[in-house]
């Protein structure tokens, strides 16, 4: 598997994207009426297709590859940069009825940059198309906002997440199970980029086309389901003792601390949101049976579930990348939530 997923899998056609509905029709919209912006703003998280869709949109617009010029905006951020830019605009395109721009993380701009931007998208010449990306819309400028047309891009759940991996995987020849395929969407936190460099890896390792569940868990450094569950309950019915003791058990066996904090925190949220009968919003990214065992902590009123707990988790796993004992910020948010008394007093 010589070439990087993520690359070998980027959508090349609106009919290949996935997720962005919205996005796609508006667009392909445009091209039928000719109702072409001169300024688009694609806003959202990281590896959700914002610029695989840029270049798919430059190239319905039948822009040759002379004429689509890729800009980092993070690495060419100064304002000489930006002049180069505002001069090189007023050259006729080669072969394309368009010159089009597209600039990656345009939040990272320098002011005096951004504002020179700002002239050429003030006034730009008829042939050029300018898209930017960004992953922080808020840093950017009102005045430039307010010059482009802006599309805010949608994380996809976990469940689309899922039928990636699992279509992928059987392009690539292989097998994965059901419950495995959730996890490396899961820890893909809503990135299809993210998702897909995770499954590269499992693919990358697996002995056979047949991947076990333990080669998944191997690879991603998780834990199993079974005691990601054991963990949830021991925190909810306030059991100290078991729950440091499953820590301890999970930490033995070389898991990711990180990854066990994700699962918790999916686990703890899916709690809440079903015991305010949010259920619709958790219930696609659950199988069956873990999501009988979220029901039944939820309807049972002796567990204890609160924000507080999931914030104090979500601390915990702010912190874990940087602890000197891996383990430890979980521990003591352990110990918080159990309101540091033993059990049984």
């Amino acid at each position: 598997m010589s070439e990087v997923l993520y690359r070998k899998y980027r959508p090349a056609t609106f009919a290949d994207v996935v997720g962005q509905d919205h996005v796609v029709k508006t667009l392909e919209s445009q091209i039928k009426l000719g109702t072409i912006a001169h300024a688009y703003l694609f806003a959202g998280t990281r590896g959700i297709g914002k610029t695989s869709i840029a270049r798919i949109f430059a190239r319905e617009l039948g822009t040759s590859s002379n004429d689509i010029y890729e800009i980092d905006a993070a690495s060419n951020n100064s304002v000489d940069e930006m002049r180069e830019l505002n001069e090189s605009v007023h050259t006729l395109p080669f072969d394309s009825t368009y010159k089009i721009y597209i600039l990656d993380e345009v939040h990272m701009l320098s002011k005096s940059a951004a504002n020179a931007l700002l002239k050429t998208l003030e006034e730009p010449p008829a042939h050029v198309i300018f898209i930017l990306a960004t992953t922080e819309t808020h840093k950017i400028p009102e005045t430039v906002l307010s010059r482009c047309q802006v599309y805010t891009f949608k994380k996809p759940n976990q469940e689309v997440l899922k039928k990636v991996v699992l279509s992928i995987s059987k392009k690539e020849g292989f097998t994965i199970p059901d419950s495995s395929a959730d996890l490396v969407a899961l820890l893909g936190d809503g990135s299809f980029r993210d998702t897909l460099g995770t499954l590269q890896k499992v693919l990358s390792s697996s002995k056979d086309k047949k991947i076990s569940e333990d080669e998944v868990l191997l690879v991603t450094g998780a834990p199993q389901t079974t005691l990601v569950n054991e963990l949830v309950s021991a925190i909810v019915y306030k059991k100290l003792t078991e729950a440091l003791s499953i820590v301890k058990k999970v930490s033995n066996q070389n898991v990711d601390m990180a990854v066990l904090l994700k699962l918790l925190l999916a686990k703890m949220r899916a709690v809440l949101l079903v015991r305010f009968g949010s259920i619709d919003l958790v219930r696609d990214s659950l199988s069956e049976e873990d999501f009988s065992f979220i029901e039944t902590l939820a309807k049972d009123t002796g567990a204890e579930v609160s924000s507080g707990a999931i914030v104090a988790l979500l601390q915990a796993y702010t912190a874990t990348g940087k602890a000197y004992i891996s383990s430890l910020p979980l521990e003591l948010a352990l110990v918080s939530l159990s309101g540091e008394k033993r059990e049984g007093n």
